[in-house]
């Protein structure tokens, strides 16, 4: 993640506060044990390349808008998916297109070094672990548990990260005529109780939209991810645990020649992105600066 809304940051109690923190607790325990059980989703990469999305959206003749924001140490995302979805990929826009929408394509594949830089900005943790005080009622959480929720928030390693597959992208949607943002109860990135899809804080409105975009990424294969409004993917493991799907993922962790397009299966996907030692490091770092904004 990167990016992400400060909504979700310290705020004044509302009414439904505490409800607000049952969810998004009992959201965050669902997401781990869906992490513990993806890893046993077993995948043999079928090798195809990565397409770039810009092309793919020019040569079908279709409006695709994309991200120009940077992504970890200033680095220009990388909008491919794999070849075999890239006709999926089109008809989606096309889709949209035809409903007055602009799909907006916000990330597509991530090196490890991206991944890795990704889970460690100082624009990230520190929201991160805010959240995590937030979920605690103001306390400051064990490291233990800011650990598991990292685990959740943060693709710890290429085995869990789609995005790292080429077979993932997150999205927002436009609407065409004046290029507006479709109101899904938060801007990408969120990070709140209204992230996870099925949110019930988020308005009737948002909750239709997400809805409807769902069903339109569903029509072409693409399942949403359930604790993030805005991820989608197709024929890796995270498709197929979440249909159930006793197939073989096709879609495993790879390295990728931009030249060639062609990619490689990562060496060893099961590794963590981050030593025990830089994640508590920098876990000790959010906190200074909290205590310090606290006086």
């Amino acid at each position: 993640m990167s990016g992400m809304s400060n909504e979700a940051e310290e705020h004044a109690e509302r009414p439904d506060e505490q409800a607000r923190r049952a969810y998004w607790r009992a959201q965050m325990e669902e997401a781990f044990a869906f992490m513990d059980g993806v890893k046993d989703v077993p995948y043999e990469d079928c090798g195809e390349s990565l397409v770039s999305l810009r092309d793919a959206a020019r040569d079908a003749g279709v409006e695709v808008a994309f991200s120009d924001t940077l992504l970890g140490n200033n680095r220009k995302r990388l909008f491919y998916m794999r070849e075999g979805l890239i006709e999926k990929f089109a008809a989606v826009a096309r889709e949209m297109n035809e409903r007055e929408w602009v799909l907006k394509v916000e990330d597509g594949f991530r090196t490890i070094a991206m991944q890795t830089e990704l889970g460690m900005q100082e624009s990230v943790f520190p929201t991160i672990v805010r959240k995590i005080i937030w979920e605690e009622g103001g306390k400051i959480p064990s490291l233990d548990k800011i650990f598991r929720r990292l685990s959740v928030l943060v693709a710890t390693s290429p085995r869990v990260g789609t995005h790292m597959s080429g077979s993932a992208m997150d999205i927002s949607v436009l609407r065409r005529d004046d290029g507006a943002e479709v109101d899904r109860g938060g801007p990408y990135l969120e990070l709140s109780e209204l992230t996870p899809m099925a949110s019930p804080f988020v308005s009737a409105e948002a909750r239709q939209n997400r809805q409807e975009i769902t069903a339109v990424m569903k029509r072409h294969g693409f399942v949403a991810y359930p604790w993030e409004f805005w991820h989608y993917s197709q024929g890796d493991t995270y498709d197929k645990y979440l249909t159930g799907s006793k197939q073989t993922a096709r879609y495993g962790a790879v390295d990728f020649d931009p030249e060639t397009g062609r990619t490689t299966p990562m060496a060893n996907p099961e590794r963590s992105l981050h030593s025990h030692d830089a994640l508590a490091a920098a876990i000790e770092k959010a906190l200074a600066t909290i205590r310090k904004e606290r006086g």
